[in-house]
């Protein structure tokens, strides 16, 4: 499985590609000047790493997503479920709202999510 860890600043980097996607990879650049202060250089450096990655392909000067903003995410909250509470997600919503309690209106949500999981379509 490829590597789909990102710091912070490849995470606003990635964040600029899944919210413009396709974009020309000049553009793409023009955008990371102005928004992260890169050079061209930069841009391009950084983007092979995560084409490399598996997250994006640049085809014939054209940035394309091929990992989706959401599946990146689900794939990160899930390896960080696996490998810090050893995959149980009872354990990891009991640790998070030892520390921050959760709307009656989130709790209605995640009533919501479970009986929907329940459900076959």
């Amino acid at each position: 499985m490829p590597e789909w860890k990102l710091g912070a600043v490849e995470s606003r980097f990635a964040d600029i590609i899944w919210s413009h996607a396709p974009i020309a990879s000049g553009e793409l650049a023009r955008r990371c000047e102005a928004e992260l202060g890169w050079k061209r250089t930069t841009t391009y450096t950084v983007l092979k790493k995560l084409c490399g990655r598996g997250l994006f392909a640049n085809n014939g000067g054209t940035v394309e997503v091929l990992v989706p903003r959401e599946a990146f995410y689900a794939r990160q909250s899930q390896a960080f479920v696996e490998e810090t509470f050893h995959g149980s997600l009872p354990a990891f919503l009991a640790a998070f709202t030892a520390r921050k309690r959760l709307t009656a209106a989130e709790i209605d949500e995640l009533r919501a999510m479970i009986d929907g999981l329940g459900k076959e379509e």
